[in-house]
């Protein structure tokens, strides 16, 4: 007896956090339950390079996607950081509304610069970017990194500091994703 070989075929997978859908290869839908899938947002972004990772979950026969870490690419930082600049990084963990992030900034000087006033720029940053995300859900979070709208108001409060050229945040990633405690009620 011939047995019946299962062709593998594509099913549509939403992407809601950038409003597009896309496409994955599987053999059913309910294969593609915690795959993962990168997306270029470098040409949505206008030649901001940055490379989106996405977690996928089927519903009802509906796959859609959360994200779950958003990174610049490399040679957009190297672009930003010109000679004669300083730039300051730091790598911290936050609990937001639903998950714990792990944040990672950088700024970028116009000049060179004493480390007193790098540190005052790195520890004040991490305390605005606390105060922003603590009363925040995930999902808000990604979407105003990517409209660029943390971005914009914390580099405006940096700038009482000292004036920035650039004020990014190179990796956003879900590093654990905490119990909702609304459903147990």
């Amino acid at each position: 007896m011939a047995i019946a070989k299962k062709k593998k075929r594509f099913y549509d997978v939403e992407i809601p956090i950038i409003g597009k859908e896309t496409q994955l290869l599987a053999m059913d839908i309910e294969e593609l339950n915690g795959k993962f899938l990168k997306y270029d947002l470098t040409r949505i972004l206008r030649g901001k390079s940055v490379l989106l990772n996405l977690k996928v979950s089927v519903k009802d026969n509906k796959a859609t996607s959360s994200p779950v870490e958003l990174k610049l690419v490399p040679y957009y930082l190297k672009r930003m950081i010109r000679k004669g600049t300083d730039y300051i990084e730091d790598s911290f963990k936050i609990n937001c509304k639903n998950a714990e992030l792990i944040v990672k900034p950088i700024l970028v000087t116009r000049r060179k610069v004493s480390k007193a006033v790098r540190k005052s720029l790195r520890e004040n940053a991490k305390k605005e970017i606390e105060n922003y995300l603590k009363s925040k859900s995930s999902e808000t979070i990604f979407d105003d990194v990517l409209k660029n709208k943390i971005q914009k108001e914390l580099s405006l409060k940096m700038k009482k500091i000292y004036p920035l050229s650039a004020f990014e945040i190179r990796v956003l990633k879900v590093s654990k994703v905490l119990e909702k405690t609304e459903e147990k009620k």
